[in-house]
């Protein structure tokens, strides 16, 4: 039983409070939402002017490259992709281009500004150095695997020679050698002949 002078809340207008705030909840969600659609489909716009305003840039590309990629994707944040390593998505002010490449290092931003020309001009720069930069890796492989055998310089030819003298030199400290171990062997013979012979007698049968 409630005291004297407290007040009772019916059970149907609690409930009715409850949804109440259900439903506002519900409204602040679909707001917020509305909000992150909105401003997805103002970042989507925006990068799909870009791509109209580098499309000739995209054409020009050889089509044996395949390493660019020029496409728009969807998602929280749309980002306009050059290649695997580098992209287009837009601040939070939703009117700012950045222009970025993830490195070993880290991200780099390449190019920041709210004039699409700027970006533009900077992407259009991006890809004409990695085409270069194909091209000179292309030229060397080539030329590496033309390039003829260098030409042996004095210096190169005078190694074997070198070799040749240090074998002839070690050839011919053996040959004093052993010309010397012979000598003092005869010398020896000469000296021990009258003792070797009756040995030698012996040894006949």
């Amino acid at each position: 039983m409630p005291e004297a002078g407290e007040t009772v809340t019916p059970i149907n207008k609690a409930r009715s409070k409850l949804s109440e705030a259900v439903r506002d909840v519900k409204n602040a969600l679909a707001d917020r939402d509305d909000v992150v659609v909105d401003l997805r489909e103002a970042h989507r716009m925006r990068l799909e002017l870009l791509a109209s305003e580098l499309s000739p840039v995209f054409a020009d590309v050889p089509s044996d490259v395949d390493f660019f990629d020029f496409a728009l994707s969807s998602g929280l944040q749309p980002r306009l992709w050059i290649d695997a390593v580098s992209h287009i998505a837009m601040g939070r002010d939703r009117r700012t281009y950045r222009f970025v490449k993830d490195t070993r290092l880290g991200r780099v931003v390449l190019a920041e500004s709210q004039d699409m020309k700027v970006v533009g001009d900077q992407v259009t720069r991006y890809v004409a150095e990695r085409l270069v930069e194909r091209q000179r890796l292309m030229e060397g492989g080539i030329e590496l695997m033309e390039q003829p055998k260098p030409e042996a310089s004095p210096e190169t030819e005078a190694k074997p020679q070198t070799v040749q003298t240090r074998g002839r030199t070690i050839l011919g400290w053996f040959g004093l050698v052993l010309i010397g171990v012979l000598a003092g062997l005869a010398v020896s013979a000469a000296l021990f002949w009258d003792r070797l012979l009756p040995l030698i007698e012996n040894l006949r049968p």
